[in-house]
């Protein structure tokens, strides 16, 4: 990712900081204008006007600044998971509403839900099929596997890619997927590349196909 949205992030995450702990007026505006500096870099680094709807990433509309804005307490990286279904040599895909690419199902983790329980709730909503999980396959840094200023994120994301199971028959789709089919490895359809990359198909089918590989990280 380029050094610039690195640093523009590292500047909000200090402002975010600042705001949460500071009880100076002074320390607050300087903290917000470190916000609006952040967001000015965003807008430089990724060609996405910050008085726009933003494009990058799943968090619906809002400038670089209020996207920043909206964020408190001590900032830390963000966990996103994923989960993979293999099976008669296919992978079970969900298709995003947002953008009408497909991907791994999955998410944000929410608060109180352990990794497994945030997966299998996700891997639910988004394609029908109740699951377990069987494995962590990885976990990794997304700006270490998505280096492209197009797909640039405000935050910094990692990613947990688990293995699952089908325990179940399908139930209905949220409301924000569109359809969720199973395809051929060899034959994948458009990925939404901010959240689901080819490697992340294929670093999961390695561990699917040889169980007793240990889990990637970074």
């Amino acid at each position: 990712m380029p050094k610039t949205i690195q640093w523009a992030r590292r500047i909000a995450a200090l402002a975010q900081t600042g705001l949460t702990y500071t009880q100076d007026p002074y320390e607050k505006e300087r903290c917000e204008e470190l916000q609006q500096i952040a967001a000015e870099m965003m807008d430089a680094a990724t060609g996405i006007d910050s008085n726009h709807p933003c494009r990058a990433g799943a968090l619906g509309e809002g400038g670089w600044k209020t996207i920043f804005k909206n964020e408190s307490g001590y900032a830390t990286p963000k966990v996103d998971v994923r989960g993979a279904v293999f099976q008669d040599g296919k992978i079970l895909l969900s298709k995003e509403q947002q953008d009408g690419r497909w991907s791994l199902p999955g998410g944000w983790a929410d608060v109180n839900d352990t990794p497994s329980e945030a997966i299998i709730r996700e891997v639910r909503e988004e394609t029908g099929y109740p699951v377990k999980c069987t494995k962590l396959a990885a976990v990794l840094d997304r700006d270490l596997h998505l280096n492209d200023p197009a797909h640039a994120h405000p935050f910094h994301i990692y990613k947990l890619l688990f293995l699952c199971e089908i325990t179940g028959e399908a139930d209905e789709l949220c409301h924000d997927i569109t359809d969720a089919a199973f395809f051929d490895l060899n034959d994948l359809p458009p990925l939404s590349e901010h959240r689901t990359l080819p490697k992340h198909v294929e670093l999961l089918h390695k561990h699917y196909q040889n169980p007793d590989l240990p889990t990637q990280f970074d």
